[in-house]
């Protein structure tokens, strides 16, 4: 899985590539954990993420429960697959997905 980040003042955008599952969901924490100081609008740029796994769900909620005490998480280009996902286990209810 690639990540591409890009910052603009308290606003950050991660774009994942790839498959986010049980090897490449400590990747994305780690990046997460290390980049939310001061940051107040987290978007994740789904659009070429092929596969979600539980694991990856576990650290989008992870990221969700931080920016809700801070600011905003937003996820963006959700594909039909991953839509899917956040609707079976109740994700679509809690996150905000554009």
């Amino acid at each position: 899985m690639n990540i591409v980040k890009t910052s603009e003042g308290s606003k950050l955008t991660l774009a994942l590539e790839g498959r986010l599952d049980t090897t490449t969901a400590p990747q994305l924490e780690a990046e997460v954990k290390g980049s939310l100081d001061g940051v107040t609008e987290l978007a994740l740029d789904f659009s070429k993420l092929e596969y979600l796994s539980s694991a990856g769900l576990r650290v989008i909620l992870a990221a969700q429960k931080v920016m809700n005490k801070q600011g905003q998480m937003i996820i963006r280009n959700v594909n039909e697959t991953i839509m899917e996902v956040f609707e079976v286990t109740g994700f679509s209810d809690i996150l905000t997905i554009e």
